[in-house]
């Protein structure tokens, strides 16, 4: 196994393991370092079923079922669907549509989140589609102390009523699903339990203020930390070939996606997980 880091950035590309089999311990293990310090981990031509995809995330912490069981797999219910495609009846096999997704951090709006997510490329468009992350702990190392004075002290309240609205092809909230996701409230900066870096948590698509601040100040600090923690030297551009995963972490990273014409397939399975708070930032919250 070979993990190099890809164009000198932070993320890192693992080659010669093939995740279906089963993994001896001093790889996992040099897999969970690697995924703790670096964030971003990018397998190319794997070929999994779903039991081996969720077999593989368990290696690294609890799989999550998500408060969108409409997007789950019909075989696995920790297995959603990101995708564009219908089924023969017509209806969406997945979520999130072909639309731009913005910046943002999966499962802020939820007390616990799980920070660990993974995305697996079934089918793909000639064009448009990829992704980028940031990394919002080279953000965090890069802002004045001026700037880190004011900031670190700050809560930011997250609403995925907020979130939702942005999705293509969406109904309305349900009861159901705003009973499950009331506003939620987590630190600006948190503390990496390894390496003993700060980071920012951010999810601007999903926040909602700043704690105990004014909406329009609020509004212009979260653009003004959002424009500061996506230039080019903090982000991984990701360029999606089939067969790739990709796995990520919430704690300290941002990801966005671009639009693709809504005419072309896209499909991924995407799984979220529970990480250990001893190797992670898993951001504490309070209620609002």
């Amino acid at each position: 196994m070979e993990i190099q880091a890809i164009d000198g950035g932070f993320a890192r590309e693992v080659s010669g393991v093939e995740l279906w089999r089963e993994l001896p311990d001093p790889v996992l293990e040099a897999l969970r370092d690697a995924w703790t310090r670096h964030g971003v981990l990018v397998f190319r031509r794997q070929a999994l079923s779903e039991e081996e995809y969720a077999a593989f995330g368990r290696k690294f912490g609890e799989l999550d079922v998500t408060v969108r069981p409409d997007w789950g797999s019909k075989h696995r219910p920790d297995v959603i669907h990101i995708s564009n495609m219908r089924n023969g009846k017509g209806e969406s096999i997945g979520g999130l549509g072909a639309g731009e997704l913005d910046w943002h951090t999966d499962q802020s709006y939820v007390a616990n989140p799980s920070t660990g997510s993974m995305l697996y490329m079934v089918e793909m468009p000639p064009a448009g589609g990829r992704t980028w992350w940031a990394n919002l702990q080279l953000a965090w190392e890069a802002l004045s102390e001026a700037a880190k004075r004011r900031i670190e002290p700050l809560h930011v309240v997250y609403d995925y009523l907020l979130r939702q609205s942005t999705y293509d092809d969406e109904a309305p909230m349900s009861e159901e699903l705003r009973h499950r996701t009331p506003p939620v409230s987590h630190p600006l900066v948190n503390v990496h339990p390894v390496t003993g870096q700060k980071a920012l948590y951010l999810d601007p698509v999903t926040a909602a203020g700043i704690e105990g601040w004014p909406a329009d100040e609020s509004r212009d600090l979260i653009a003004e930390v959002r424009a500061h923690a996506t230039q080019p030297a903090f982000v991984y551009a990701h360029e999606w070939q089939i067969g790739d995963v990709v796995m990520w972490d919430n704690g300290f990273l941002m990801h966005r996606r671009e639009e693709f014409d809504p005419s072309a397939l896209r499909w991924l399975k995407r799984t979220t997980l529970y990480l250990p708070p001893d190797r992670h930032i898993v951001p504490p919250s309070r209620p609002v």
